[in-house]
């Protein structure tokens, strides 16, 4: 299984912001410089991570991106769940549809995959992706590709 860009892009942004907490609030155009991204596709990001809760933006002097508590205590297979949608790996439904549809098992067994996968995540939160071990390495990272 394979995560769409913009879910991979999320999640660095939720990382970037978990990771560096305790500096000032980034400004969407910070986040983007430190993980390497456009700023349109970041800012697209911050809307939807907004949404869902993991993030605050406040705009204007003084403004910026916070990483809220839920955010850090949020499963990252919740997360991906929520970022990447409904729907099954394959197109069995596509124009044309798979002539192979209503006898195939690929369909099902790749849904209980895309499940066990999803599954291997949801023990994992926000905190644990930017704790020790990986913090450190993560703030120089974050910190010094935005300065």
């Amino acid at each position: 299984m394979r995560l769409t860009k913009f879910t991979d892009l999320a999640l660095r942004v939720t990382m970037r912001l978990a990771a560096v907490a305790d500096e000032t609030a980034p400004t969407s155009k910070e986040v983007a410089a430190s993980v390497a991204a456009p700023y349109t596709h970041v800012a697209k990001a911050v809307s939807r991570l907004q949404h869902l809760g993991v993030l605050e933006a406040r705009r204007g002097r003084g403004g910026g991106l916070e990483i809220t508590a839920a955010g850090r205590q949020a499963s990252v297979g919740w997360l991906v769940r929520e970022l990447e949608g409904a729907g099954d790996v394959v197109g069995c439904e596509d124009s044309p549809p798979c002539p192979l549809r209503g006898a195939c098992r690929l369909r099902a067994a790749l849904r209980d995959a895309q499940e066990a996968f999803y599954a291997a995540l949801d023990p994992l939160t926000v905190r644990d992706l930017v704790g020790d071990p990986a913090r450190p390495g993560l703030v120089r990272l974050f910190v010094s590709s935005s300065t």
